[in-house]
């Protein structure tokens, strides 16, 4: 074989484990999740082991420039043009940090595997377009980070799976199921991040019942408030806003009186449908005037639990299976409470031996270890869970 970085690839696929970083940065904005994962075999074999973690925090300058973008229909194109680049080099600075202070080398490393900085998340179900696709646009090039770190760098993951029907999330499922499937005990794996979304994984060998569907919001419109009343603050930290109010009944009904929310599952969702223009109509219609930010946020808190627990209600029923929360919601004390009255057995998803922080950095790189050593394919189960082999593979220079 003469291709030297073809050869390197296919050797890194023959390995009886491979050492993975995993990188996640959700819609909330608050940094890049970095997990340095060990990945032994692939499919249904697959182990996960988690050497390390970090979140690196983005600086208000990176979060004020993804927001220029994010989740708006008209940007500057040059500006999203640029960030493309900017952040994939961000990240490739982060991911060295993170190896440094690790006493990790490079070499050590087989793949990262990114997701990207999500900035517009486009279903057919919410655009309504009928002659155009589902479609997502996720920035941070791959080929800046694997020029940055040395690393071969897996990326843009979502592209094929709406290629190949689906919308591009949640991904979450794939990952899912082959870490964390059991079969004596019916599980459902709920991460509240921006968006809300599950997984579901009944027991059994039989995975043909496998489901995954976002609810909602999580934490957006509660992050989003929180700024707009509380500039100094980035989030609701430990619910502690929101404790301090009362949820407005006739705020929150309107809240849920939207479409999506009678929408067939599954469903994908984003900031682009949930966002601050969404409360202040919410709050027209509900004939609501000067609330207080502490009463508007304990509604928001609310509001999520709430079509949490209806969106698994519906989809799941009320039988006996267990809940694990991961995600940021799963450190609001006030989110947990109430999903507490509607979920008798509910926990962090820690308790599997995975921490829930580091779980969807955690997934992207079991996705690229399917992508260079499984069978060249993710195995759906459903048409909204296509079989499907994700990620673009960038080499270093």
């Amino acid at each position: 074989m003469s291709n030297t970085r073809i050869k390197k690839l296919y050797q890194i696929s023959q390995k009886p484990s491979r050492e993975i970083i995993g990188l996640m940065s959700g819609t909330s904005l608050d940094g890049l999740d970095i997990a340095h994962c060990r990945i032994s075999g692939a499919g249904e074999t697959t182990s996960v082991e988690l050497l390390h973690f970090v979140t690196e925090p983005y600086d208000e300058g990176v979060k004020d420039a993804i927001r220029e973008v994010f989740a708006k229909q008209m940007v500057d194109f040059q500006a999203l043009t640029l960030l493309n680049a900017w952040i994939g080099r961000r990240h490739a600075e982060m991911v060295n940090r993170a190896l440094a202070h690790w006493r990790v080398g490079a070499e050590e490393i087989d793949l990262i595997a990114s997701h990207g900085q999500t900035v517009f998340h486009a279903p057919r179900s919410q655009h309504g377009l009928e002659d155009m696709p589902n479609a997502t646009l996720q920035i941070g090039d791959a080929d800046h980070i694997a020029v940055g770190t040395g690393i071969i760098t897996v990326g843009d993951f979502r592209q094929k799976h709406i290629a190949a029907g689906g919308e591009g999330a949640p991904l979450a499922v794939y990952g899912d199921r082959l870490i964390f499937s059991e079969p004596r005990e019916h599980r459902l794996l709920l991460n509240i991040g921006g968006i809300a979304n599950f997984t579901w994984l009944p027991a059994g060998e039989d995975q043909r019942g496998v489901f995954a569907t976002d609810t909602g919001p999580g934490n957006t419109l509660l992050d989003a408030y929180t700024r707009y009343y509380f500039p100094a603050q980035s989030y609701d930290a430990d619910g502690y806003l929101a404790s301090r109010g009362t949820a407005i009944p006739e705020l929150l009904t309107e809240l849920k009186n939207h479409p999506f929310f009678n929408a067939p599952f599954p469903k994908t969702t984003g900031p682009e449908l949930f966002n601050p223009a969404y409360v202040q109509e919410a709050l027209f219609r509900a004939g609501v005037h000067d609330p207080t930010p502490y009463d508007v946020l304990a509604t928001l808190t609310q509001f999520t639990a709430e079509t949490i627990a209806s969106a698994i209600f519906k989809t799941v029923g009320e039988g006996d299976f267990v809940v694990y929360v991961s995600g940021g919601g799963a450190h609001n004390p006030m989110i947990m409470s109430y999903l507490k009255i509607f979920f008798r057995n509910i926990f962090p998803l820690d308790k599997l031996g995975i921490s829930g922080d580091a779980k969807e950095a955690v997934l992207f790189a079991v996705l690229a270890n399917e992508t260079v050593a499984g069978t060249g394919a993710l195995h759906g189960l459903s048409k909204e869970i296509p079989t499907v082999s994700m990620g673009k593979i960038s080499f270093p220079t």
